[in-house]
């Protein structure tokens, strides 16, 4: 039987509720919009041609005619003279004399006889090779000569075939983050998909055929930007919020890179990928390169803070809509504060792991830590760090800025007023789903609310913190209505 009493968490949103929510997408699509399709006209106009004229380089990943690329598994490890010649026996030892090398005899995986591989003296120093590895190498057995009587290798070992471990981490990688994010988990995995197609496809070659480097990285960090954050986290202000913040962050970032790049004459000096990119074309700027990269490092990083902060406006809001401005984003801001911190390690750490070999070779040097910082080596990674967290930090109190104005504006207020209990009970499950509406928070966000609130009705005095109510009392009221809709 019904009561006439509309009930929070069950009823559909208010006319007040779909207006609040559509004010404030409409405040946030004024100024997205007009920004995403100015992006995409850019991406259109600087799309590379994809052709590679006036680009020469020798692919070491090219073999010669006769000469091919086999894979196999290693059976056994030995250790002879590099100068042994004749047949190869298979016996450690072999002719005395001459430096020993390491030999492995591979069992090829096209099938055929064991061959004997030479293994790199770098390799079998650093690492080794162990029975039942797999290995690629260079097949010299059909180019005429390869073998002759000075002992040369016909077998040379290449890589290692890494294909197995690889993909078993990604697949845990994947089951792992799916587990436990579910549905928005699965989304970042192909938006994460969809980024690196960006990379690949505009960026990377836009960089070798010259287009503006600055320019460059700024749209195609925007594009992946807008499709990686809405299609993980859906359409809805917070998203929106998050976004801006980060194009904030990203705007920054861009021009401390392109400054600092010049400043601090970053130009891949003594770098042998940037000599070998130097050498294949004149359009190739490694400068260019270096300043992308400043702008494209911090990209995952950025993200992360400026949805974080805007997901926490909303929360603190939708628990104390009362609370003016100031104080929502001086609250905000103590989260905002602990993120940074945390973040800059993060970026910190990060980047002096993938520079540990270089660190080593640093402090073996003996070099003052001031000349060490500042030298060829490490000042790309010092100022990697520097201009990353610069753009991450003053991404963090405009994007709560902008969370704070929006929120403000949508008058969720307004939606509590509107609903079956007084503004006071802003802090009931019901008044939350109702508020999410308000800023178009996902399926996920209200269907929490939604359960919590079942748990109320069945619970009583759950949301109440399970202590009597005084007769006549606002909270007396709600809980025989509460008892009511348990009767219905």
């Amino acid at each position: 039987m019904g009561h006439g009493h509309p009930h929070s968490g069950t009823s559909a949103p208010t006319a007040e509720a779909v207006a609040s929510r559509k004010r404030a997408n409409w405040l946030l699509a004024a100024v997205l919009v007009p920004l995403g399709v100015l992006t995409l006209v850019a991406m259109v106009l600087m799309w590379p041609s994809g052709s590679r004229e006036g680009i020469s380089f020798a692919s070491p990943y090219q073999a010669a005619p006769g000469v091919t690329f086999d894979t196999g598994k290693i059976q056994r490890v030995v250790q002879e003279s590099c100068t042994q010649t004749g047949q190869a026996t298979g016996e450690a030892g072999g002719q005395s004399g001459g430096s020993e090398c390491t030999f492995a005899f591979t069992e090829p995986d096209k099938g055929g006889e064991p061959v004997k591989v030479v293994i790199n003296p770098d390799v079998a120093k650093s690492h080794g090779v162990d029975v039942g590895d797999s290995i690629r190498y260079l097949n010299l057995s059909g180019v005429q000569g390869a073998a002759a009587s000075n002992g040369s290798p016909s077998f040379v070992f290449v890589d290692f075939v890494r294909d197995v471990p690889i993909t078993l981490l990604a697949v845990l990688y994947a089951v792992v983050v799916i587990a436990v994010a579910r549905w928005r988990g699965f989304r970042a995995l192909l938006g994460l998909v969809g980024a690196y197609a960006v990379l690949v496809s505009f960026i990377l070659p836009g960089l070798v055929e010259g287009k503006p480097p600055l320019l460059l990285a700024l749209v195609g960090s925007t594009v992946i930007m807008i499709g990686v954050l809405y299609f993980a986290h859906g359409f809805s202000a917070r998203t929106s919020t998050a976004l801006l913040g980060t194009i904030f962050g990203l705007g920054i970032t861009a021009l401390l890179a392109a400054w600092a790049t010049d400043a601090a004459n970053l130009a891949g000096v003594g770098n042998h990928d940037a000599a070998t990119l130097v050498n294949m074309s004149g359009n190739i700027s490694i400068s260019g390169i270096i300043l992308c990269g400043l702008i494209i490092s911090g990209l995952g990083v950025l993200n992360d803070v400026t949805i974080t902060q805007s997901s926490a406006v909303w929360e603190l809001y939708e628990l104390a809509p009362d609370t003016t401005a100031r104080k929502l984003f001086t609250s905000a801001m103590r989260i905002g504060r602990d993120h940074i911190a945390s973040t800059v390690y993060t970026i910190a750490f990060a980047y002096a792991g993938a520079a540990l070999p270089i660190l080593i070779i640093v402090m073996l040097y003996d070099r003052p830590l001031a000349e060490a910082l500042t030298s060829a080596e490490l000042s790309e990674e010092v100022i990697r760090t520097l201009v990353g967290s610069i753009g991450l930090v003053l991404a963090i109190p405009v994007t709560t800025f902008i969370a704070v104005l929006v929120v403000k504006a949508t008058g969720m207020r307004r939606l509590a007023g509107t609903s079956a209990v007084g503004p006071d009970d802003v802090n009931d499950a019901g008044s939350l789903a109702a508020a999410a509406a308000v800023v178009g928070s996902t399926p996920d966000d209200t269907h929490d609310a939604g359960t919590h609130d079942a748990g109320t009705h069945q619970g009583g005095t759950a949301a109440d913190g399970g202590s009597p109510a005084s007769p006549g009392s606002r909270r007396a009221r709600r809980q025989a209505e509460r008892r009511e809709a348990g009767s219905d």
